[in-house]
């Protein structure tokens, strides 16, 4: 599955979702992960409530299952939900490395049922009604 981080420095989670300068994006699977692509902002990326600097962060993560930041706002939140993807907020900022193996260790044991309906996202659903 793959797992964005809204970051300035792109090794920690430090950045709210509309102001971060940068979107690191994993594939991360029970046993590892790997590091996919770093998606850049320039321009004004203040708080000022301009909707339209969401659109291409948004567009960037479509395909991620989980979104780490340190805040998001309502609206930018509400368009990440719209398209199947689970804002995960952190406290303080955190290192991504340790925040994927976080991750692997919840999806060796029994992830939580959101994260279920999640990974089972695109898969087809079957029914073994005989055992």
């Amino acid at each position: 599955m793959k797992v964005a981080f809204a970051t300035q420095d792109l090794t920690r989670v430090d950045a709210h979702f509309g102001w971060a300068k940068n979107i690191a994006i994993y594939d991360v699977w029970p046993d590892g992960h790997v590091f996919l692509k770093a998606v850049q902002f320039d321009g004004d990326l203040k708080e000022d409530g301009n909707e339209d600097k969401l659109a291409p962060k948004v567009e960037a993560i479509k395909d991620c299952t989980i979104l780490y930041v340190v805040a998001i706002g309502g609206s930018a939140a509400a368009r990440v939900v719209a398209n199947n993807i689970h804002p995960i907020k952190v406290d303080k900022p955190e290192n991504i490395l340790a925040l994927l193996e976080k991750l692997q260790l919840v999806l060796k044991g029994t992830p939580p049922p959101w994260l279920r309906k999640a990974l089972a996202k695109g898969q087809e659903r079957t029914f073994d009604f005989e055992k």
